[in-house]
């Protein structure tokens, strides 16, 4: 296969067989416009239906497998990507348009995602506790909840529905997988290698369609037990309400107005470092993106030239070119949306430091100064290539100013005094804080998620609490 070249038609994937349908949404390489990347259907409600169904015949005998033999189908489909690894990312990279450098990152952090899961199939997913009777074994243990509907976005077309997949599969429960439409092929991609990994037939199904649809039909759905969704806040809650009408249990993973706060005491080209590769890697299209650098006042002028300084060093392009660091814009619609904040925020009294155009589909990294921390730029998520500069007045203000807006995903500081990162730590209101380190990325062993309009704040992703979503405890008494 050339995959630089190819159209890909992706199909559903429903109880063991594809479904190809009408192959009606186009989606074109963003560096490439004119290049036709993937083709796929468009399910309606039916569809929805059948697949859900299918889901619902395979689970009991997929509870039923040993966990341990659940999770080596999860190793075995690492190990296919692993060896389809160079194809995949080329892949992402002509779908998505992040860059080859990026896709390759995300295809080796899936692979890795797949391997930590897998070994939770070892794992003790229940408890010994002491009773108050006597002649009583007193224990707990940990089920699936059933039938699982994920809905993924298209910024992560690997590592989300591995992240969501992965321990909802070792813990035995089947899913109902609605990727983004912007992604069929590369979603593809993934599920090729659990079909060679021997995934049996109705445990993992694929529909493409739109959220409004399918999306909504996954969600409203009394056979499916519960919804892991990652995206828009607005959507996120919208399906928070569906699902508790008929008491689905819900996770929800949504937006972010991440900030870094950078104290006087930082070394300037550090701490651009960290901003800058923060705010531009995977041009901006990130829930833990940086969108905000808080600096003291005295500090301005410093940190201004520093950041200017590292932006100007990226290069955008295409992505499969490996000189280019920083790919286009997801769609037109982004890119409208991204423009839209800078004019708004220039119109606000704000001034571009450097970037501020685009040609075609490639926005140049943007840095904007004099941002009112009121404005849309300052409280709203942008998802783009758009850093916004805040001044404070002091450590304290900075700090208000980060916790000053609806969400709470990822929030950092560059420091070396010990005891303000310390500080910074324990009152910052975000679900993941790093210090002297770039807000995006996190280990997979550990959790995931974000306070307030973040997330619905229920359940963690990634990590060894990750299976806690996609099971229920139950106690039991034994008597002797």
């Amino acid at each position: 296969m050339n995959s630089t070249t190819e159209t890909i038609g992706a199909a559903h994937f429903i109880g063991g067989e594809w479904m190809v349908g009408e192959r009606t949404e186009q989606r074109f390489n963003p560096a490439q416009p004119a290049e036709l990347v993937s083709l796929a259907p468009d399910a309606d409600e039916s569809v929805m239906s059948l697949a859900i169904e299918q889901a619902q015949a395979a689970q009991a005998a997929w509870a039923a497998m040993p966990a341990q033999g659940r999770g080596e189908i999860l190793a075995a489909a690492g190990r296919v990507l692993a060896g389809r690894a160079p194809e995949v990312a080329t892949l992402l990279a002509r779908e998505e348009g992040k860059t080859l450098a990026e896709a390759e990152g995300e295809v080796d952090r899936a692979v890795r995602m797949l391997t930590f899961y897998a070994a939770q199939g070892w794992q003790a997913l229940g408890a010994t506790l002491p009773s108050s009777d006597d002649r009583t074994h007193l224990y707990t243990t940990r089920e699936p909840v059933g039938t699982v509907g994920v809905i993924t976005p298209w910024n992560f077309p690997l590592a989300i529905p591995v992240w969501k997949a992965g321990p909802a599969l070792v813990a035995g429960n089947t899913i109902v997988l609605k990727p983004s439409s912007f992604v069929p092929a590369t979603t593809q991609a993934l599920l090729e290698c659990f079909i060679e990994a021997g995934i049996p037939r109705g445990v993992l199904n694929v529909v493409h369609g739109s959220g409004s649809r399918a999306g909504q039909a996954l969600v409203d759905d009394p056979r499916v037990a519960a919804v892991s969704f990652t995206g828009s806040t607005a959507v996120g809650r919208g399906i928070n309400l569906a699902a508790a009408a008929r008491m689905a249990r819900v996770q929800l993973e949504m937006g972010g107005k991440n900030a870094v706060v950078v104290l006087p005491d930082a070394d300037a080209e550090r701490a651009a470092d960290i901003c800058v590769r923060g705010a531009f890697g995977l041009t901006g299209q990130a829930c833990t993106a940086t969108s905000r650098v808080i600096v003291t006042r005295a500090d301005e002028h410093r940190m201004l030239n520093a950041l200017a300084a590292r932006a100007a060093a990226i290069v955008t392009g295409d992505p499969l070119d490996p000189r280019t660091s920083m790919g286009p814009v997801v769609t037109d619609q982004q890119l409208s949306t991204d423009l839209g904040y800078i004019e708004r925020a220039l119109t606000d009294g704000a001034d571009v430091v450097t970037g501020g155009t685009a040609s075609g589909r490639f926005l140049e990294p943007t840095i904007l100064r004099n941002v009112d921390p009121d404005s849309a730029l300052a409280r709203q998520e942008v998802f783009g290539p758009v850093l916004s500069v805040l001044v404070a007045d002091s450590p304290d203000d900075a700090l208000h100013l980060l916790n000053d807006t609806e969400y709470g995903l990822s929030a950092g500081i560059v420091t070396d005094d010990l005891s303000a990162a310390m500080n910074f730590a324990g009152r910052a209101d975000a679900g993941v804080i790093k210090i002297n380190r770039q807000t995006t990325g996190t280990d997979v062993n550990a959790p995931f998620g974000g306070n307030r309009s973040s997330s619905n704040g229920l359940f963690r992703e990634q990590g060894f609490t990750a299976t806690d979503f996609f099971t229920r405890v139950k106690t039991v008494y034994l008597g002797y």
